[in-house]
């Protein structure tokens, strides 16, 4: 059975009964699952309560401003890191620079077009897809995901502390090149006397013990440092 393509969730945040509906049918009409919330308060505790892919975010907004609650969102580990598109009836430049400096992701002015909005939704979207590719790291069987800082290797799932996890996956993303030791210990501790030397080993003999058949590519390049190994 294939799998089922994810249809994201947008969070629409507007206290005007006519525009939310309004924005809600071209939203829903370009594939979007919707969430309305008509105050800030309600924006939040929907916020944490749910997964959401973007929130379209009025600033006006009773109970609690739209500004607010943007800041309480970016706070919040599970909502920081969620695209957020700011609209506004105010048209002054400074507003705008104001959000976007804040930390939004996009910003319009009311009135706007609802199908410029579901083209900027789709931006939006789009880079958060890319940005999800680029935090997954595949190499000769190893799996890395940078956001989660999980590790698979032939497909099983395997500890690694996050020290582990780095110096495995700064040598993967450097594929049969010889790392000094001076350079493995700057990248992953920070500094790159030889006096350390010997944590890098342990590390290295830990990790070896942990990848199975995988160890044989991590190779000890005597008096240089290591490398691992891929076939052309």
């Amino acid at each position: 059975m294939p799998p089922t393509e994810h249809i994201p969730h947008i969070l629409l945040v507007e206290d005007e009964p006519d525009i939310a509906e309004l924005i809600r049918f071209h939203l829903m009409k370009a594939g979007y699952y919707v969430t309305k919330a008509h105050n800030g308060k309600i924006a939040i505790e929907l916020a944490m309560e749910n997964q959401y892919d973007l929130i379209v975010l009025d600033l006006m907004l009773p109970k609690v401003d739209g500004m607010t609650v943007f800041r309480e969102l970016r706070g919040k580990t599970k909502t920081k890191d969620i695209p957020v598109i700011m609209l506004t009836a105010k048209g002054q430049a400074s507003d705008r620079v104001a959000g976007l400096e804040a930390g939004a992701d996009d910003y319009m002015t009311k009135p706007f077009s609802p199908k410029e909005l579901v083209l900027r939704i789709k931006k939006q979207l789009s880079h958060v897809q890319k940005n999800k590719q680029s935090h997954i790291i595949k190499i000769d069987g190893l799996v890395f995901d940078k956001v989660k800082l999980t590790f698979t290797a032939g497909g099983e799932r395997m500890d690694l502390t996050s020290t582990e996890f780095k110096l495995l996956l700064f040598l993967c993303e450097h594929p049969n090149q010889i790392q000094s030791r001076s350079t493995l210990l700057k990248q992953v501790w920070g500094y790159s006397d030889d006096v350390h030397s010997r944590t890098l080993d342990t590390h290295m003999k830990r990790i070896r013990m942990k990848v199975g058949s995988f160890a044989e590519c991590i190779k000890t390049i005597r008096g240089k440092g290591y490398m691992y190994t891929v076939e052309d």
